[in-house]
């Protein structure tokens, strides 16, 4: 007997589904059942455990198992091996916040192993409530042996990979401008800094300063002609930069020209120089060589006049005057403030010349660099040269008048803020150079500026001494190699992707933190020499020479000792503070210390393929066999944070090392680190809204399969838009989904055992060929075959949304609606006829198809309906519907004719029904004819074979 249902309950089919693959193993048994030669190897992006999982994770988790699933039907053997992100920011500042402190308490206020202890505890923090989603959702990851990356063996692989780099020259440190944290007390890559999101409108303090030439025979054509000082303007968004200027760049070819006229906050006579595109921004028409002598101070129209033109080359050399003199020197005086070319400076905004502070901004500390311009810089406590702000963003004692103060507003708590007459550093910055008559215009103005991707605060341009890896030396075989891998959507790939490898510069790999990868090089107090340390044998290797060395003393000899002892019982961990410990011996005798940085978070993560088999240490053929990813999927925010950095390592692995070329050989690939990849959109409320809980548009992604199953959530989010588009999650849909597709399924199925059950029907009789069985069985047989194939080619292309629309309609339109309905009274039948059995065979072939079609897309509904099908007939010699294999394509069932001539009667009668529906005809009342234009004589004959079905379904006597 078929079993037989009250009423469908998707969600407890969901479970009484999955406590059945977890009693049978099935999948298990979905990998051991497939060949292990015939592998499909798909990579987890991991996810961090210590954050909750949302319904945009439901989304990103069902696209992979789409295709993972996909492919076991197909006969692959698909392992999936699942991953945890243990390391980086996220875990980093959720303890700081859980213990109340900030990154400069730790080594004061906490240990270094207190503090890493917390976060070890932190990442695993949701762990199982992670893996309760997976298992409820019908995710099928390997969760019994995940790789988590704090492991030691997982850092050592690391480790290797960067020691190929370094033997390569391929890992240098330099000292340059990053963008920087301070609330995070790190620097970041740029691929952190172009995560979604990150660039922010802002409304900021602008101001144009006047910076005053000084008289000399260099400058004196400046001064020709006018009886006032002469000042150059520069423009800045950013005025708390301005006590650090060093030099003013401009454009060589640009035209400039100086006017002169009134200060308009002091009212002062000025001669003042910008270039000449840029006048009317600050310059009136009406007011041009308006009258001095008539001025009176406030009035509206301030008058100027042009005294001169000349090319920004002219104004290269020229000396100025300090403008915030709370630091100087000898060196600053003679080869600071002056004007130095620039590639940078345009016409586009501003005035024309760039105010210029090296150690704020990239371009300003290369242009600075080149023509030699120091910096404006103070003495630390240990007599280092640092800015004058602080890493924690404020000023130094030095910068008298702002000491201590925060150069951005939001480095201020909201209460701060709120407090009555506060000023932000930029605005009183401002109100000093107003009164010095050194601001010529000053306004809020609006623009874009980058923050920080984990505590959503504007950054800072800081000068860091960085360890970077030299991408920009493959960026070429970056730029091909793209170009081989298939993106999903294509524009990602060529778009974003590519334009993003297009301006590609080096990897700022350090992060001036605790918990993470340590960097894994020594070097020389105060010499030349470093070593890079790639395995935990060689660490062992340069413990033994240091002990052996003599150059330690007693103490540091039995701290080696100790850890060489603790290492060879594997008893040693690789983070700090132990690390830190490990003191080796240079050639010279003298200590080598590691140096401090941690490596970025998403080098940890990239480096997944060859870590998470600690290769090339172990399991080389397990690597081999699972490289490279046949197909990986991430959301869109992971285009240039783990799709670039897999692809980065892997084309850099390719050129340095040995171990990857061999494989990379053996495989016949070219250096990729993936085939496919499916990026995929966000998953907003149903306003278009970003999902938040604090706004409270958040879906819980446990309260919607409780109450909707996983397998309706999976389908809605499926069919309703491709995975690439972002979509609007609204309720409404699901209960849509869950009548109009699972409904109507239910509905066939409950038709289908009803009568099955009645006439004892097991599939056991001999199978009616099927030129044999009535037109319309070969139809809707014909169809499936289509669909199968259709279906097939849309997973094979990663197009899961045509694939769920095409099962969708064939469900509905065509089985359901038409093949159903229009065989009922066969089922009826008392007797037990061939046509009678030739509609059960049909009907319970399409069910037992639709169940394999539709199960990587709803895998409890589809076995759900397998079972209880196949274990009445044991048609198929499988436990699970996902141990079945793919429809085989029959190009002899199907009938291109016949399949057109159907869908000529069903749109035929779809429109005379709907012309009735529109003039108030019901359908029960007959009519004698419709009218029927005649396209050629195949529509004719068409038409004239489905006649009488179509007067059937129309209750019309003739066509005409």
């Amino acid at each position: 007997m078929y079993k037989e249902y009250k009423q469908l309950n998707l969600s407890q089919t969901g479970k009484d589904v999955l406590d059945f693959w977890k009693k049978h193993n099935i999948f298990e048994k979905s990998i051991s059942s497939r060949p292990a030669d015939n592998p499909y190897t798909f990579y987890e992006g991991p996810p961090s455990a210590n954050g909750l999982p949302g319904i945009h994770h439901v989304m990103a988790r069902a696209i992979k198992d789409i295709f993972c699933r996909y492919k076991t039907l197909k006969g692959y053997q698909v392992k999936r091996k699942g991953g945890w992100d243990t390391h980086g920011l996220p875990i980093e500042l959720a303890v700081e916040k859980a213990l109340g402190i900030t990154k400069d308490d730790i080594g004061k206020k906490i240990s270094v192993k207190d503090y890493n202890d917390a976060c070890r505890k932190e990442v695993m923090r949701y762990t199982d409530i992670w893996n309760d989603l997976t298992e409820k959702m019908g995710y099928w990851v390997d969760l019994e042996d995940p790789y988590i990356t704090y492991k030691n063996e997982y850092i050592e692989s690391l480790w290797w990979i960067l020691k190929e780099f370094y033997n390569k020259g391929l890992l240098y440190k330099g000292y340059t401008v990053q963008p920087y944290s301070p609330k995070s007390g790190t620097g970041l890559s740029s691929h952190e800094l172009n995560q979604p999101g990150t660039y922010k409108m802002v409304r900021d303090t602008s101001i144009v300063a006047q910076f005053k030439v000084k008289r000399d025979k260099d400058s004196a054509f400046l001064f020709e002609g006018v009886d006032t000082d002469v000042f150059i303007l520069a423009w800045t968004t950013t005025p708390w930069t301005l006590p650090s200027n060093c030099a003013l760049a401009v454009g060589e070819k640009i035209d400039y020209v100086k006017i002169s006229t009134l200060n308009p906050y002091t009212y002062i006579p000025v001669c003042v120089v910008l270039a000449k595109d840029l006048v009317a921004k600050y310059f009136k028409a009406e007011s041009e060589n308006a009258s001095f002598e008539n001025y009176k101070e406030g009035d509206k129209v301030i008058p100027w006049a042009i005294k001169g033109t000349t090319k920004g080359a002219d104004l290269v050399g020229l000396h100025y005057e300090q403008l915030m003199p709370y630091v100087t020197n000898e060196d600053l005086e003679k080869n600071a403030f002056r004007v130095i070319p620039a590639d940078f400076v345009t016409t586009e905004d501003g005035t024309g010349i760039v105010h210029t502070a090296s150690v704020f901004g990239a371009d300003d500390f290369r242009a600075c660099k080149e023509n030699n311009v120091p910096s404006v810089m103070v003495l630390d406590e240990a007599g280092k040269e640092v800015p004058l702000v602080n890493k924690q963003g404020r000023f130094v004692d030095e910068v008298t008048d702002f000491a201590g103060l925060y150069v951005k507003d939001e480095y201020y708590t909201k209460e701060e803020r709120e407090v009555p007459g506060f000023k932000g550093t930029d605005v009183l910055i401002s109100i000093k150079l107003k009164t010095e008559n050194k601001a010529f215009d000053v306004k809020k103005y609006e623009h874009s500026y980058p923050h920080s991707w984990r505590t959503d605060e504007p950054i800072l341009y800081y000068p860091l001494d960085s360890w970077f890896i030299k991408t920009t030396a493959v960026k070429d075989k970056l730029v091909e190699l793209n170009k081989t891998i298939n993106w999903k959507p294509e524009s990602t790939g060529t778009g974003r992707f590519g334009n993003w490898l297009e301006n590609l510069v080096d990897w700022n790999l350090s992060r001036s933190r605790y918990w993470g990868t340590p960097l894994p090089i020594w070097r020389e107090e105060n010499g030349p020499e470093e070593k890079c340390i790639g395995s935990i044998e060689e660490l062992k290797a340069g413990l033994e020479l240091a002990i052996k060395s003599g150059s330690l003393s007693q103490k540091g000899q039995e701290k080696d000792q100790f850890i060489l002892e603790s290492l060879n019982s594997a008893d040693f961990d690789l983070h700090r503070p132990y690390i830190d410990e490990v003191v080796f011996v240079s050639s010279a005798g003298k200590p080598m210390y590691r140096e401090p940085d941690l490596i970025d978070v998403w080098f940890d993560s990239g480096a997944m393929p060859y870590a998470q088999w600690h290769f090339p240490f172990e399991n080389k053929e397990q690597f081999a066999n699972a490289y490279p990813a046949d197909f990986i999927a991430e959301g869109v925010d992971q285009t240039r944070g783990w799709f670039f950095t897999l692809h980065a390592i892997a084309v850099m692995l390719s050129v340095t090392s040995d171990e990857v070329k061999k494989v990379n050989e053996q495989v016949g690939n070219k250096g990729v680190a993936f085939k496919n990849v499916v990026s995929n959109g966000l998953v907003l409320d149903k306003n278009g809204n970003k999902m938040s809980k604090r706004l409270g548009n958040a879906a819980d992604p446990f309260e919607i399969i409780e109450k909707y199953s996983a397998d309706t959530a999976r389908w809605y989010m499926i069919s309703n838009a491709a995975p690439w588009d972002n979509l609007k999650f609204n309720e409404d849909g699901l209960d849509e989904v869950r009548r109009k597709f699972f409904g109507t399924l239910y509905n066939t199925y409950t038709f289908f055992v009803m009568y099955a059950n009645i006439d004892k029907f097991k599939y056991s009789e001999a199978e009616i060929a099927i030129e044999k069985r009535p037109e319309i069985d070969q139809w809707i047989i014909s169809l499936l075959n289509t669909l199968g194939k259709d279906v097939d080619a849309f997973y094979a292309d990663f197009e899961p949304t045509k694939a769920a629309r095409a099962i969708q309609d064939f469900v509905d339109a065509h089985l359901s609606n038409w093949y159903v309905r229009l065989s009922r009274r066969r089922f009826w039948r008392s007797d037990d006829s061939d046509d009678k059995l030739s509609a059960y065979q049909t009907l319970y072939t399409c069910l037992v198809t639709i169940a394999k079609l539709m199960s990587p897309i709803a895998p409890f509904f589809a076995d759900r309906l397998f079972l209880d099908l196949n274990k009445v007939t044991h048609q198929e010699k499988v436990e699970s519907v996902h141990l079945a294999l793919y429809p085989e394509y029959n190009a002899k069932l199907v009938n291109t004719e016949l399949e057109e001539r159907m869908q000529m009667a069903q749109d035929i009668s779809s429109l005379v029904l709907s012309l009735r529906k529109k003039v108030g005809i019901n359908v029960r009342q007959p009519l004698s004819k419709i009218l029927l234009p005649i396209l050629d004589k195949n529509f004719e004959h068409q038409v004239d074979q489905v006649k009488d079905l179509i007067l059937s379904e129309t209750n019309i006597k003739n066509i005409e």
